[in-house]
């Protein structure tokens, strides 16, 4: 109960019992003279007159519905006996205000007195202790018996662990003890923090064509897709480690093996997996069907930017001057849902999430930046002149992507924050003098961003107040991925080399160097997808089919696992999925100077 509610308690409670007490010894007289005979009223037994608080607070002191009291000292109960042996007529005149005194005593004792126990039903408490965290939670449960009861109620806690994101497909039914569960999902989680931290767990390198080098990789979920100077696609399925990957079936003739185009782009979600080839055919293929691509497009000229939504059935790929959005209709069938013309050569695309019926996508051409909409025309939503987008990254509602600064007035470069419904920039962030090369905002935290520059540095941005909230040395060339969470920061360089980072601590965690540029980052709380891809696309000492060749010129591909209960055979991609039971795969300690092979 608040202060100044238990004030206006005793306030209205002492002018009750002043009205009842002056009533009293207005009736007494005359009710002496009309019932002479009649016994007297002991204080505070059965009095007609008792009005609702004065009822609460003698149950109160009954004991009805109060915690188990603590146990007296000797001096109190010397003193609690001396006035049981006192006469009750010392108390008829101010039985009143020893009551008030008495209760008011007790509600100094006591933090909390649960009324509801008495006053509230059960739902109503429910309802109360819902807008509880973890720790009111167990605080609550030690007040009383009462209170531990609604505290520890299975509604409680599986909301906890819906709000956490602990089993967000789970209803409330598959458990029956739903506190157990969230802590057992809390150790979890710091046992993965942990592994983070030390490097501990699995880590393997996927499986290489011997006669190809690594054109683009992608990934989503722990599904793979990399694409390669052969014209092959091939799909690994990391949650498995089963790393027998498939190919992905194009619709080439057999007699024009060794005569396919490279692969210039390739994105994979949940359910599809794109690739673009460098003579502009598109192929779609279905994961949970087979190997062979559902639908086949062609552009006049080569593929510029490639892009797939990761909720839906959408691609959108930009073509000479020509931005075509694909999607299936109701029976299944890939037609064109909307095609756009720009005035200049696309060099970055990236689809809206969340946008409903009609696809959204945001697209930079040089110096302008396109907002379309499949139910509209291209729109113009940035463009300042001789100033070129440097990257791109879109979420639900907001476009950031960098500028950089050219001419006579120098203005730093920067990055811009766009709203893409009210369509006008919200932040300018940033005043660097390199270029900033990427950008991460759809996988990053509420309020932050985090973007990585050609200076070498690697900063996370703070949308509510327009600043730069931690600026880190990360890398000796140029950032050329980065991501980041609720704790970490993982980045790749043009030199090749991984680093992770504590950004709370602004300490590095552990670091990985390989010969290429790092061109792909993606992470959970888990697992760690990272490419290696080279600038060129040579194959030399193709007759030398190792490790080290491999290494030094096709490119590398590493999948990190730092949970060991994860290591088990539950793919949903039917075609990754392998007969073989082998678990091939090292793991890594960073107290060990070598790996211990596992098989």
């Amino acid at each position: 109960m608040a202060d100044h509610s238990l004030d206006e308690f005793r306030r209205r409670w002492q002018e009750e019992l002043a009205q009842a007490q002056a009533l009293r010894k207005r009736r007494r007289p005359e009710a002496a003279e009309r019932r002479p005979r009649r016994p007297e009223v002991v204080p505070g037994r059965g009095e007609q007159q008792a009005s609702g608080y004065l009822a609460l607070a003698q149950g109160l002191l009954e004991g009805a519905g109060r915690p188990p009291a603590a146990r007296a000292t000797r001096a109190e109960r010397q003193e609690a006996a001396s006035r049981s042996r006192s006469p009750p007529a010392r108390e008829a005149a101010g039985g009143g205000e020893q009551l008030v005194d008495q209760l008011i005593r007790d509600l100094n004792e006591m933090d909390d007195v649960p009324f509801f126990d008495i006053q509230l039903p059960y739902e109503l408490a429910i309802n109360i202790f819902q807008y509880l965290d973890r720790k009111e939670l167990g605080r609550c449960a030690q007040v009383s018996k009462t209170w531990k009861v609604i505290a520890e109620d299975e509604v409680l806690w599986y909301r906890l662990c819906q709000q956490e994101g602990h089993l967000p497909e789970s209803s409330i039914s598959d458990y029956s003890c739903w506190k157990l569960i969230f802590q057992e999902c809390r150790a979890k989680e710091h046992m993965l923090r942990t592994n983070w931290k030390n490097r501990k767990g699995a880590v393997s390198e996927l499986e290489h064509i011997p006669d190809a080098v690594l054109c683009d990789v992608h990934s989503h979920d722990g599904v793979v897709i990399a694409g390669y100077t052969s014209g092959d696609v091939r799909v690994w399925d990391t949650r498995t480690w089963d790393y027998t990957a498939p190919f992905l079936e194009s619709d080439y003739e057999e007699d024009e093996a060794g005569m396919q185009p490279y692969v210039s782009f390739v994105r994979v979600n949940s359910s599809l997996a794109v690739a673009a080839y460098e003579d502009g055919f598109l192929n779609i293929w279905d994961l949970r069907t087979g190997r062979y691509p559902i639908h086949r497009f062609e552009h006049d000229a080569r593929i510029q930017a490639l892009a797939l939504s990761q909720e839906d059935a959408t691609v959108a790929t930009a073509s000479a001057f020509d931005v075509v959005m694909l999607c299936p209709n109701e029976e299944g069938y890939w037609q064109i849902a909307a095609e756009f013309e720009v005035q200049k050569l696309v060099d970055y695309l990236e689809i809206v999430p969340d946008t409903g019926r009609y696809p959204v996508a945001v697209a930079t051409a040089g110096d302008l930046v396109y907002l379309l909409k499949a139910e509209d025309s291209a729109r113009t939503l940035h463009y300042v002149y001789g100033q070129p987008v440097t990257c791109l990254d879109v979420s639900a509602n907001q476009a950031a992507f960098g500028v950089k600064s050219l001419g006579w007035v120098y203005e730093g470069n920067k990055i811009l924050v766009y709203s893409l419904e009210a369509e006008r920039c919200l932040s300018k962030l940033g005043n660097a003098l390199g270029d900033f090369t990427c950008v991460n905002l759809r996988d990053s935290p509420p309020n932050l961003m985090v973007s990585g520059n050609m200076d070498r540095r690697v900063r996370i941005h703070d949308l509510r107040t327009d600043t730069i909230a931690l600026s880190i040395s990360a890398h000796q060339l140029g950032v050329s991925s980065v991501q980041m969470d609720d704790w970490k920061i993982v980045s790749g360089g043009e030199e090749g080399l991984v680093s992770v980072w504590d950004y709370r601590m602004n300490q590095k965690l552990w670091e990985v160097h390989s010969r290429h540029p790092v061109r792909h980052i993606s992470f959970n709380c888990h697992s760690l997808i990272t490419a290696h891809v080279p600038y060129e696309r040579v194959v030399r000492n193709a007759d030398l089919d190792n490790s080290v060749t491999h290494r030094r010129h096709r490119g590398l591909i590493q999948a990190y696992e730092f949970a060991v209960d994860r290591l088990a055979f539950q793919s949903t991609v039917p075609i990754c999925r392998s007969s073989c039971d082998t678990i091939p795969g090292y793991n890594y300690d960073l107290a060990l100077a070598f790996p211990c092979d596992n098989i």
